[in-house]
Formats: C-alpha cells, sequence, structure tokens
C-alpha cells in the first residue's frame, strides 16, 4: 500500500514547491518562514498563526495554505531556518571545537527564545538542523568512542545548553538567575544562615557571571570528565 510522504518531511526535505502566478512576487517556503520567525522573535510562538503569517506578508490565509499545509510544518519550517545551517567551530582536536559548537547554540536560542517550546518531543529535523549534530559528531570522529557514545555527547551538550537558555528565559529582562536568586534569598539567607550555614558560604562567596559562568562552568566540568573517558582507553585524539 503506498504511504504519502509527512507534509513536513516534503518541505524540509524535498523540491521547492512551484511559485504560482499573479501580479505580485510569488510566496517561497523562506519568505514564509522568516515572517513567522518575525512574529515568534516578537511575541512568542504562542502568538503565531497562519493568518498572521499571511498577513505579515500581504497575502491571504487560502494562499499560504498552497505552500504550507498547517501550522505545524510552518513551525518545522520555522525552526529550521532560524537554527540554520552549523557554522564552522573553532579549536583543533575534540574539546575546543565542542566548546565552541555548544557556545554557538546558547547563541542561536538567546536570539530565539522561542525555540525552547518549538524543539521538544519527538519530531522531524531539517538539513539545517540535523547539519549541527552532524557538525559535532565530526569533531569526535578520531576518538576512543562508540558511535552511541557520540551521539550521547551531543545529546548531553545540547541539553546543558537548553537548560542554561530556559532559566535565562524565565528570569527575564530583570538579570539573571542566579541574580535574582540572591536578591530574593539574600535577606532571608542573612536572617536564617545559622540554620543553613552551607547555603550562606555559597552565597556570600558566589560571583555575578551568572548564565555564562554556568554554561562554562558546566561545559568545563563534562569535557573534563570526557578527556579522562577518552584518555583511558588507549591511543586517540587527546584535547
Amino acid at each position: 500500500m503506498h504511504q504519502e510522504p509527512d507534509p513536513a518531511a516534503r518541505l524540509l526535505w524535498g523540491p521547492p514547491p512551484k511559485a504560482g502566478r499573479g501580479p505580485k512576487a510569488a510566496l517561497s517556503l523562506d519568505r514564509i518562514a522568516r515572517a513567522g520567525i518575525e512574529i515568534a522573535d516578537a511575541e512568542g510562538l504562542g502568538a503565531l498563526s497562519m493568518q498572521r503569517v499571511a498577513g505579515l506578508l500581504d497575502y491571504t490565509k487560502m494562499a499560504l495554505y498552497r505552500y504550507v499545509p498547517g501550522k505545524a510544518e510552518l513551525v518545522a519550517l520555522m525552526v529550521d531556518a532560524a537554527i540554520g545551517a552549523a557554522p564552522p567551530v573553532d579549536g583543533t582536536g575534540w574539546r575546543d571545537p565542542l566548546a565552541d559548537w555548544s557556545r554557538r547554540l546558547a547563541a542561536v536560542f538567546r536570539r530565539h527564545p522561542w525555540l525552547l517550546d518549538a524543539t521538544v518531543g519527538p519530531r522531524l529535523v531539517g538539513p539545517a538542523e540535523l547539519s549541527w549534530m552532524e557538525r559535532a559528531v565530526a569533531a569526535l570522529a578520531d576518538t576512543t568512542l562508540t558511535g552511541a557514545e557520540r551521539l550521547d555527547v551531543v545529546a548531553v551538550l545540547a541539553g546543558h545548553v537548553r537548560a542554561i537558555a530556559q532559566q535565562s528565559r524565565a528570569a527575564g529582562p530583570e538579570g539573571s538567575p542566579e541574580q535574582q536568586l540572591l536578591v530574593t534569598l539574600g535577606s532571608l539567607i542573612a536572617t536564617h544562615q545559622d540554620r543553613y550555614p552551607a547555603t550562606a558560604a555559597a552565597m556570600a562567596d558566589s560571583g555575578s557571571g551568572g548564565q555564562d559562568q554556568a554554561l562554562e562552568f558546566g561545559l568545563r566540568c563534562f569535557l573534563d570528565g570526557l578527556g579522562v573517558l577518552i584518555g583511558g582507553r588507549g591511543p586517540g585524539v587527546q584535547p
């Protein structure tokens, strides 16, 4: 029995739809995705609708449906366009490239916070998003890690970046999560430091590095441990 391809797969991985006729410049998947990104960047994913995107492009919603069958497919296009093709990473070996990869991914989430909502759960990924995985896995190609371990490294790094990005978004424009925590708990800890001496000492000694400090600390700890694992297996590319 013939099975029709998934609409999102056809849009992300298939040939682009033929341009329509008419006096206006024809729509394209990229134009549609960029319009959706503009709305989501300004107002969040909840503000996105086919009607809003069509209006921004000065087209009718029905005209938009000739290119994109629904909102789910629109979001899939937006995700791949917003993430973009993986950029080259700096460094040699595996450690520096992976650290640079993580920082660049964090920058993408800072530019487009709605990606945190759009990239959860089982879903089809596009060619640009998959290029990020390829870039990170390739950095580990000459190590002693197994294929499954290389994929797990990417998953752990991406999860760390996402966690920091989610904390930053929750903090909002008022400041980093760490700074807000210090402000909220500062007076309580000062009053009850006899009950929470370890927390009081840690907060008194904490800096104001914010999310960048947390991102770098997590990267350093994980990559240090990964280096021990790789180095303990014998010959291989060392950090």
